[in-house]
C-alpha cells in the first residue's frame, strides 16, 4: 500500500461520498453494490464535512467484564500509529445488541493524539457535544449513554459490519451520506475521476434548470452522457 500525500487527501475531501462512489464505478474494479457501509451506520456530525483516512481496526465488547486483562494496550496503540496518517479507528462491537460505547470524550481525545480523525463502529458512541467540539468524526450504529464494561478484544485484523469487511490500512471516505472504501489500486487517480464524473453530470443538471428542458432533450443528453461515460471509463478502467 502506498499512502496518499496530504495534498491528495485534501483533494478527495473536496468531493461528497456519493460522488466518490460514482467515480469508483469508472474504474470497474468492483461491483456497484459493494464497498460501502449500509445506512444503519450513521454519520453523527454531518456538519463536520468529509472524513478521509486509513483504517486501524479493533474489536470490543461491553456487556460483561473482560475475562482477562491481557490486552496489550501499548501494542494496540502501536497498531493505530502504524497506519498512514490520517487514521480512523474502525471498531466492531461483538455484542448483539450493543450495550456500551467504546468511544466518548476520553477515547476520542487519546485517539486524536494518535493521529486519528474519527471513529467508525456498528456499536454506539457517546459524549457527542464534547467530541463534536474537538472536530472528531463519529459514524456509528447507535448512540449510547454508558460505556458499560467496554474493553478491547483484539486489534489489527479485518472487521466485518455494515455489510462489508474493512481491513487495516483501507482508505475510507465518509460524509453525511455514509461511508465507502476506496480501492487502493485507484486511490491516486480518484480525485481526477471525481472531476470527470461531475463534468459528465453537469449538462444534465443545467438542462433540467433551463426553460429549454423537455423529456426528449433530456433523453438525448442522458444518452450522450452514457456514451461519454463509457469513453472515460476506458481511460480509467483497471480491467
Amino acid at each position: 500500500m502506498v499512502a496518499l500525500t496530504q495534498a491528495k487527501i485534501d483533494e478527495l475531501k473536496k468531493y461528497s461520498t456519493p460522488t466518490v462512489c460514482n467515480a469508483i464505478e469508472l474504474f470497474k474494479v468492483r461491483r456497484r453494490n459493494e464497498g460501502f457501509l449500509l445506512p444503519h451506520i450513521t454519520c453523527r456530525f454531518p456538519d463536520l464535512g468529509v472524513m478521509v483516512g486509513y483504517a486501524a481496526t479493533a474489536t470490543f465488547r461491553s456487556r460483561e467484564p473482560a475475562l482477562s486483562l491481557k490486552i496489550d494496550l501499548e501494542a494496540y496503540y502501536e497498531h493505530v500509529l502504524s497506519q498512514p496518517a490520517p487514521s480512523i479507528l474502525v471498531a466492531q462491537d461483538l455484542d448483539n445488541p450493543p450495550i456500551g460505547a467504546l468511544f466518548g470524550e476520553v477515547n476520542a481525545s487519546v485517539h486524536k493524539a494518535l493521529g486519528c480523525v474519527g471513529h467508525v463502529t456498528n456499536g454506539g458512541v457517546r459524549d457527542l457535544d464534547e467530541c463534536h467540539r474537538m472536530g472528531f468524526h463519529f459514524f456509528s450504529g447507535c448512540i449510547q449513554v454508558s460505556h458499560a464494561y467496554a474493553h478491547l478484544e483484539g486489534s489489527g485484523r479485518p472487521v466485518e459490519f455494515g455489510g462489508t469487511i474493512i481491513h487495516p490500512g483501507d482508505l475510507l471516505h465518509g460524509d453525511k451520506h455514509g461511508m465507502c472504501i476506496v480501492p487502493g489500486i485507484i486511490a491516486d487517480e480518484l480525485a481526477e475521476a471525481c472531476r470527470a464524473m461531475e463534468a459528465l453530470e453537469r449538462p444534465l443538471i443545467i438542462l433540467s434548470s433551463s426553460p429549454d428542458f423537455s423529456p426528449g432533450k433530456y433523453a438525448a443528453a442522458r444518452a450522450k452522457m452514457i456514451q461519454q461515460s463509457e469513453i472515460i471509463s476506458k481511460r480509467f478502467s483497471k480491467t
